[in-house]
């Protein structure tokens, strides 16, 4: 007897793998000029082909089980740029999804300029993270994107891993040593400061490192 459908591999489901534009159209042009600050968004827009490549696309993917029926799964490199960019802003789940409907600098990021809603939903963006975490693809994730940063020289390398690790969007699972317990002092009081300016908590902290840097 034939495999069934249900269990005939050639047409399980897989994670699609991102295939994004490399260069900028002629829309992000037009917002690339406009942004001022938020240069994080030029940077991931510029070097995503780099952080997203083949190799790292297949890593990703394997948090996912073949699935035998379904729509496919969003590409795990959109629901992971979504993710970096959520950790440095600071935002919630809610605000990711709402932003990513509204803000046309984050669409340009994740290759769904002028989209009317967000590519994937919250309880999707939770999972991927979830598991990201779980088999520890969070910290490659981290490391590759600050990677980039030093050598591509779009953004400061050193204010992107402040603003990265400081985020508490990675959870407390990790074992913590006393520079990890010091850092959780540092975050409190800079949540404290962010709350009285009515800033975001990674922006003060990149802010900050940029202002160490300047005067060292």
């Amino acid at each position: 007897m034939g495999a069934s459908p249900l269990t005939d591999r050639s047409k399980t489901v897989r994670p699609q793998t991102w295939h994004p534009l490399i260069e900028l159209s002629q829309a992000e042009e037009r917002i690339v000029k406009r942004i001022r600050r938020a240069k994080l968004f030029v940077f991931l827009r510029r070097i995503r082909h780099r952080l997203f490549d083949s190799a790292f696309q297949a890593e990703l993917a394997s948090l996912y089980k073949d699935s035998p029926c379904g729509q496919p799964p969003i590409p795990p490199a959109q629901l992971a740029l979504a993710t970096i960019l959520q950790a440095y802003t600071g935002i919630s789940d809610d605000e990711t999804i709402e932003v990513l409907s509204m803000d046309r600098r984050w669409q340009m990021v994740l290759d769904c300029l002028d989209c009317e809603e967000a590519p994937f939903g919250k309880a999707t963006l939770i999972r991927f993270r979830t598991a990201l975490i779980a088999h520890g693809l969070d910290r490659r994730l981290i490391e590759r994107t600050i990677e980039l940063a030093a050598t591509d020289g779009g953004f400061g390398s050193r204010a992107l891993r402040t603003a990265l690790d400081s985020s508490p969007l990675w959870g407390a699972g990790r074992v913590e040593d006393s520079f990890n317990l010091l850092g959780h002092a540092m975050r409190k009081a800079l949540s404290i400061m962010a709350c009285q300016m009515g800033v975001g908590l990674a922006p003060l902290a990149a802010e900050c490192v940029n202002s160490l840097e300047t005067t060292s």
